[in-house]
């Protein structure tokens, strides 16, 4: 079983207008309404590859049913910290130039005893796990070691996966983890440099592994990904495919890449596996992850080459 651990679920509202400018009145042309959340994602990503996921994290008591019905939905079982309060709602505009405009909320404060709840939650559901993920931004007021404190309760023979950046990347690395994954911008953020080469993004993929992953899965958005262990580099280039929604492709990169990881896959297995379920999932605009059969199409196009 695979846990994954999510800190911060949200709504995702994807709105697409025929023009958007402030203070004026504008139509909806279409809307889609997405429960999600990082973990969440990988969680679904998992069960539609037909392995056995195991969804928790924080949920508010307010509206967090939905997220009950989708997880029901796709067959993943769970159990929640529950919380007053609503989840949040991220509001993305889209108008007929294609320009983005996003409005993102910030999950309500969470009490010390709720945070103290899910690590005592994560420890005994991973005590009968073969891999943890944990991903996605933290609650208000809530501090980047909470994501140490939770791997910290994570049994030593167990695989540890984060997905995230900046200081809960760092915090993560100080207990050890088996595979980080950033994608570019996170990982420029992380180390506040703008990367202009391969040299650069190898540089820094490695100093992670310095600083305590074994292996560092970093996504190149259309173009790709890099996987490296410190000693070997490998790069797989993405399909060219029409790009419907990016929603979830880096959750489903994680999905692919930790049920290939925790089977013994090689390296380069599970960088194909990784970019063909990213590659997948933005072919799908009416879903928060990727389906099986494209995820398949896909992967047997792919080829690996050491860098």
């Amino acid at each position: 079983m695979i846990l994954t651990v999510c800190l911060s679920p949200c709504i995702d509202v994807n709105i697409e207008v025929d023009s958007l400018a402030v203070g004026r009145s504008h139509k909806v042309i279409s809307k889609r309404i997405f429960f999600t959340g990082k973990a969440l994602n990988v969680a679904i990503g998992l069960s539609r590859l037909g392995a056995e996921a195991f969804a928790t994290g924080f949920m508010y008591e307010t509206n967090g049913n939905q997220f009950e019905q989708e997880l029901h939905r796709e067959r993943v079982p769970y159990k929640f910290v529950w919380s007053e309060g609503r989840v949040r709602e991220n509001y993305k505009f889209i108008d007929n130039k294609s320009m983005l405009t996003e409005v993102d909320d910030t999950s309500p404060e969470l009490k010390p005893e709720k945070q103290e709840e899910l690590i005592k939650l994560v420890g005994e559901i991973a005590a009968h796990s073969e891999a943890v993920v944990i991903s996605g931004s933290l609650a208000k007021g809530m501090t980047p070691d909470y994501y140490g404190k939770i791997l910290r309760n994570v049994p030593d023979n167990v695989v540890k996966i984060a997905d995230t950046e900046g200081e809960r990347l760092f915090e993560s690395l100080k207990v050890g983890v088996d595979i980080v994954k950033p994608n570019l911008g996170e990982l420029e953020r992380t180390f506040n440099r703008q990367m202009r080469n391969k040299k650069d993004l190898l540089d820094s993929c490695h100093k992670l592994i310095d600083l305590g992953t074994k292996c560092v899965l970093l996504s190149l958005g259309k173009h790709g990904a890099i996987i490296t262990d410190g000693k070997h580099n490998y790069y797989c280039k993405s399909l060219n495919v029409a790009m419907n929604s990016t929603l979830g492709a880096g959750d489903g990169m994680v999905a692919a890449a930790v049920q290939a990881y925790v089977k013994g896959a090689s390296m380069q297995d599970i960088l194909k596996c990784g970019v063909a379920a990213g590659t997948a999932a933005v072919t799908s605009p009416y879903s928060i992850s990727f389906k099986k059969d494209k995820y398949e199409e896909i992967l047997s196009t792919l080829t690996v080459k050491e860098i």
